[in-house]
């Protein structure tokens, strides 16, 4: 049956219909995802990226990084921060007689130590004592002079304003900056000052004198998206000057090189250099940082270094960064695993990924390469769908969609490359929904179309034959008559109407007892208008009952066989809405099937109609062999149940207006009281009031049940 109602769903389409605006709307979203910078929808790439970093962690390799963390055992031991600068010349002390290629400091020491002899000397009167402080060596002149001894990188932050300690002048070790290479030579050097590098008007740096002593100095500053770090500079600006990241620093003083290089020309940054390693960046010189599952292993506490109880040779040829952990003290970052760490971690994970040579990478090639795997899915869904059917066509695009997340996936684990699968098959979703659309608009046109002018052919043959006269008589008359199908019943009241729109309609209603307590009754629509319809409701009609009293027990067993009936006698492939239903007029309980139709209107005793639970199935003739489920209510007595057709809702006035679903809930609740039939002839009157003469559109049907109580005689 679905086979046989989608060729004629797709029959008008074959030839192509729908493909130009599919076309057009493929051509403006290529160029948007042909667009630089984070695309359309940003967020939406972010989030499939930090999926890959969340699912897919870069795998440690190697351990080169050591961060030594002031953590709170250490501010338990030694007090709160800032220590005395002494005994922070002790810790640094202790990592250096260890050997490590390079110590980075993540702490800024912007003042002079106030602890320091010449500190409190000021804070003194003349005197002895006095004189003797003044005496001492400066605290600050003992930690330069440590630093001097160990590979210092010192810490400096950028600030996009002037506040207390800030500068626009620090001291940086040269950076080189050359062109891109084009076919073997250097062309395009850009102004260092011109670069589209992250740049800060002021910076906060550690005292002129340590700054003197240290071999290096990085930026600590990085790019935050929404509270995430995602990316991070390798190499930054304050004012003009050029500033290299701390991580960058580190290595530089590490491998004692003398200067980190930079490739740009004028679209960017293309890499930075230290040494033999080259890093791609993004042209703001930024790089994505490919994080790895936090690793508790990579942090030791300052308290065991001071206290002698590390491993003598944990920190040999390694990098070590210094910072605060403590709570209140440090930085805590999210990342874009969704991990809440130090901001240090971010300079550690990307020493770390560059020395296991696992680089993320978005070249500007790859939204070409974007646009090439949308444009191509997008060409071949286009040429493809119109020729499938749907139970092969959207599988076939679910499975597209799905492979270019896997290849997304791929090629973020395999090498480092972050393709947007989710900005592409978004794109490509859009297109399937454009050409998916279009098609059924065409298929629906052209087959209301052929149904009109069918219509119109059988309905002037039936005229002149005066065929349709004698249709509605046999209609109405196989229709059963409330006043007469219940004698001697007072449990219940039963009325019904069908007033159809043309000479023959296509609604129907029954209603017949079981058995001495149940009372069967439906309400049903066929699809289309006339003669057709009417002869259909005719076989709908009696293929019910006759399943009905058969001794069936179950609502759903009614309905699904008189689906199934339906379907081998339905030439015309047309389909019927349905609420069918049995009374229990012993209990009041009441055993509903929805196939497809408007809910039922419970009116209670007190006056209110609400409406029941809506079709929980197709309509029937639509499906083959689905399973309606049974919706059980109960009522008390004196209440109604109400089943109506759409051609009361519907019910059209001259100026176009309906007479809709509130207008019928109300009067339901002013004639709750009375008798069915009242409130049946309240609603065609009210219905006939709100129409005035215009023509009807469709058959209007109604069926009003009431239960009056197992204990009425």
């Amino acid at each position: 049956m679905l086979r046989r109602l989608q060729t004629r769903a797709w029959g008008g389409v074959r030839a192509g219909q729908g493909r130009p605006l599919a076309l057009l709307v493929a051509l403006v979203l290529a160029v948007l995802l042909a667009r630089g910078g984070d695309g359309p929808l940003p967020a939406l790439r972010l989030a499939l990226f930090d999926t890959y970093q969340t699912y897919l962690p870069r795998e440690r390799l190697s351990g080169p990084v050591h961060i030594i963390n002031i953590d709170e055992a250490a501010l338990s031991e030694y007090g709160q921060w800032p220590w005395p600068r002494t005994l922070f010349k002790e810790l640094l002390e202790q990592i250096a007689a260890q050997r490590p290629l390079a110590i980075g400091l993540d702490i800024l020491m912007p003042e002079p130590d106030n602890t320091s002899p010449e500190a409190l000397a000021a804070r003194m009167p003349e005197g002895r004592l006095h004189d003797e402080l003044t005496q001492l060596p400066s605290h600050d002149a003992l930690l330069a002079e440590q630093m001097r001894r160990a590979p210092i990188v010192l810490g400096t932050a950028g600030f996009m304003h002037a506040e207390a300690g800030t500068s626009d002048a620090l001291r940086v070790w040269p950076m080189h900056v050359r062109g891109a290479d084009k076919d073997g030579s250097a062309v395009g050097v850009p102004d260092a000052a011109h670069l589209p590098v992250m740049r800060f008007p002021q910076a906060m740096s550690s005292l002129p004198m340590l700054q003197a002593a240290a071999r290096g100095q990085g930026l600590l500053s990085a790019n935050l998206e929404k509270g995430v770090v995602r990316r991070a500079p390798l190499v930054g600006a304050v004012g003009d000057m050029l500033v290299p990241s701390l991580s960058m620093e580190l290595l530089r003083v590490a491998t004692g090189t003398p200067a980190i290089e930079i490739e740009a020309d004028a679209s960017g940054v293309h890499s930075v250099s230290v040494g033999d390693l080259r890093v791609p960046t993004l042209p703001d010189g930024a790089v994505w940082v490919n994080f790895s599952a936090p690793a508790l292993d990579r942090y030791i506490s300052a308290l065991d270094v001071l206290r002698g109880r590390i491993d003598p040779a944990v920190l040999q040829d390694k990098i070590v960064i210094v910072a605060m952990t403590g709570l209140g003290l440090s930085d805590y970052k999210t990342n874009a695993r969704g991990d809440l760490l130090p901001g240090v971690d971010t300079h550690a994970q990307m020493i770390e990924s560059f020395f296991d040579g696992a680089f993320l990478r978005r070249p500007q090639w790859m939204r070409w390469i974007e646009v090439a795997a949308f444009a191509a899915c997008s060409l071949l869904t286009i040429w493809m769908l119109p020729r499938q059917r749907l139970r092969v066509g959207v599988p076939m695009a679910i499975m597209l969609g799905a492979a270019l997340f896997g290849a997304g996936a791929l090629l973020f684990a395999r090498v480092g490359l972050l393709f947007d699968a989710a900005g592409v098959v978004l794109g490509y979703a859009a297109i399937c929904l454009s050409l998916l659309t279009s098609m059924l608009a065409a298929a629906v046109r052209d087959r209301k179309q052929s149904e009109r002018a069918l219509q119109t052919a059988r309905e002037a043959a039936a005229r002149t034959a005066g065929e349709l006269n004698a249709a509605r008589r046999i209609q109405m008359a196989s229709l059963p008559q409330a006043a007469s199908s219940f004698p001697g019943e007072h449990r219940f009241e039963l009325d019904a109407l069908l007033e159809p729109a043309k000479e023959v309609g296509g609604d129907l209603y029954d209603f017949f007892k079981l058995d001495d307590d149940r009372v069967f009754f439906m309400v049903g629509d066929v699809s289309g208008k006339g003669l057709p319809a009417s002869l259909f409701m005719v076989v709908a009609k009696a293929l019910s009952r006759s399943i009905a009293l058969r001794g069936e027990a179950d609502m759903g067993v009614i309905m699904n066989s008189a689906n199934r009936e339906l379907v081998r006698e339905n030439p015309e492939m047309l389909f019927v809405t349905s609420v069918a239903g049995i009374l229990d007029a012993a209990s009041g309980a009441v055993y509903l099937c929805n196939a497809g139709h408007d809910a039922p209107r419970r009116i209670t005793a007190d006056g209110r109609a609400e409406l029941l639970q809506s079709a929980d199935g197709p309509p029937l003739c639509v499906i083959d062999d689905f399973e309606y489920p049974v919706q059980q209510y109960q009522l008390q007595p004196g209440e109604s149940l109400c089943l109506t057709t759409d051609g009361i809702s519907e019910a059209m006035n001259t100026a176009g207006e309906l007479y809709g679903n509130e207008r019928l809930n109300r009067l339901l609740s002013g004639v709750a009281t009375t008798a069915p039939a009242a409130v049946v002839q309240a609603v065609r009157d009210d219905v006939r009031r709100h129409v005035d003469g215009a023509e009807a559109s469709d058959d209007l049907t109604l069926l009003v049940l009431r239960w009056n109580g197992a204990a009425v005689n």
